[in-house]
């Protein structure tokens, strides 16, 4: 590896100490944003959240910045910055998932409610978001690499990331866009898209911990929820195809799970 000249060390100091004030300046956003959910009422809840969302997401951004800067300014990753990243990355979804609950497999009627707190904000500011963070997730993950020990707990943030997706998404509404003469038709079509690749994706993540790392039944069991939660979306909209494809790969997973869960039993019985 070369050596590291103080021109480049000077350029690298300049940038972060230009990029920690900024994200110090978001931090105080943030707690403002903070301080208006605890006033009494709790009136336009929903849209504090999502402008919190938003601030911890630009967060996470210029974190990353930082650590795509030390590896091509220093040659190195920058671990701190990355956990940060990580942390600011994680804080965005839950504020979502305060918004639109973290349900993973339930009918539309149980969250419906939620999403009148945001029933201003347009599909494009929606997915616009969502795109955000996906991002953000693919740029933390592979500046950590593919051997780093937080690799497998990445499945879950995309899980999460996947259920505010879904639950972010009037179903009643979006069923009624993709008419051909509606307007919002494309952009339902591309939002959709995304939520049923995220729902697929996470749960072949979750059943490759589990084969892979973890051989935890839960792990299992959580890939099944997401298939499950799939499935619905299809019968929702009328994919009766795709919903009876998907009934077919959630029987042969939960036979799997079931002959694995026996035969761990008749193997503690032996001992």
């Amino acid at each position: 590896m070369a050596k590291i000249t103080l021109e480049q060390r000077n350029r690298y100091a300049a940038k972060v100490k230009e990029y920690r004030s900024i994200i110090d300046g978001i931090a105080l956003k943030e707690q403002s944003f903070l301080a208006l959910l605890k006033q009494p009422g709790g009136q336009g809840a929903g849209y504090v959240r999502m402008h919190l969302a938003e601030e911890a997401l630009s967060q996470t951004s210029y974190c990353i910045l930082i650590h795509t800067l030390s590896v091509a300014l220093m040659g190195i990753k920058n671990e701190d910055s990355l956990a940060e990243a990580r942390k600011s990355l994680v804080r965005g979804i839950k504020y979502l998932e305060d918004i639109v609950t973290g349900y993973i497999d339930s009918p539309f009627s149980e969250y419906e409610k939620n999403l009148e707190d945001i029933a201003e904000i347009s599909y494009e500011d929606r997915y616009a978001l969502l795109r955000k963070i996906g991002f953000s997730i693919r740029e933390i993950e592979e500046g950590y690499g593919a051997n780093s020990k937080w690799k497998w707990s990445f499945v879950e943030t995309w899980g999460k990331f996947a259920v505010v997706a879904k639950n972010m998404l009037d179903l009643k509404r979006a069923y009624q866009d993709l008419e051909l003469t509606s307007p919002n038709r494309i952009i339902v079509m591309s939002y959709l898209a995304t939520v049923k690749r995220l729902f697929q994706s996470t749960a072949d993540k979750y059943r490759e911990k589990y084969e892979v790392f973890s051989s935890k039944m839960e792990d299992f069991k959580q890939a099944i929820l997401f298939l499950s939660a799939l499935r619905r979306l299809h019968t929702i909209f009328g994919e009766r195809a795709d919903a009876d494809e998907l009934k077919k790969k959630i029987d042969i997973w939960s036979a799997k799970l079931e002959a694995d869960q026996k035969r761990r039993e008749e193997e503690a019985k032996k001992r």
